[in-house]
């Protein structure tokens, strides 16, 4: 594998910014085996049809693994030679942070998830994209709970950030590298 696609990625952006767009082509155009990390889950009929939009987007290449609460279906599994994007970690903190209750053991257990991928990656060596929101330059929201969601999704993407070998922000499709 070339060195080019030996590092980890992490693409922000607002909602609709084509985060998972370039996600995809990254992937694709690395000519690594590509794998779909999906953390959404269907709780309504809007989300049924974002993700199955979401899965017709996607090259039949592709191979999808459902990982809404982290990793450990990959634990078992090489990546090596592998372009894996993970779409998106909102989602993921979004599924804890309700599951548990509390934004403090859903970032704790966010950074275990996630460690875990990073270590995995550099253990064997494969191209990493994640995928996440930035929700910090939008309106405070008006609760507490959305507050909460809010401190915790820009807390994980500042730890995310740091890690990476790289940072895009998209806008309007348009990446801008910014590390």
């Amino acid at each position: 594998m070339s060195d080019n696609f030996n590092k980890s990625v992490l693409l922000l952006g607002g909602a609709r910014s084509g985060k998972s767009k370039y996600a995809l082509t990254m992937v694709e155009s690395s000519g690594l085996s590509p794998l779909y990390c999906a953390t959404g889950i269907a709780t309504d009929r809007e989300m049924e049809v974002r993700i199955a939009r979401h899965q017709r987007d996607r090259n039949p290449r592709w191979k999808a693994v459902e990982t809404p609460y982290g990793f450990e279906v990959l634990e078992r599994e090489s990546l090596s030679g592998w372009g894996v994007v993970v779409d998106c970690i909102t989602f993921l903190a979004n599924n804890l942070f309700w599951r548990e209750k509390d934004p403090e053991k859903a970032f704790l257990l966010l950074e275990e998830q996630l460690g875990k991928l990073f270590k995995k990656r550099e253990e064997e060596g494969f191209f990493l994209v994640f995928v996440s929101n930035e929700v910090g330059m939008g309106i405070v929201p008006e609760h507490p709970t959305g507050r909460s969601f809010r401190d915790l999704q820009g807390r994980i993407n500042q730890w995310l950030a740091s890690r990476v070998q790289e940072v895009y922000f998209l806008i309007a499709g348009i990446p801008w590298r910014i590390k």
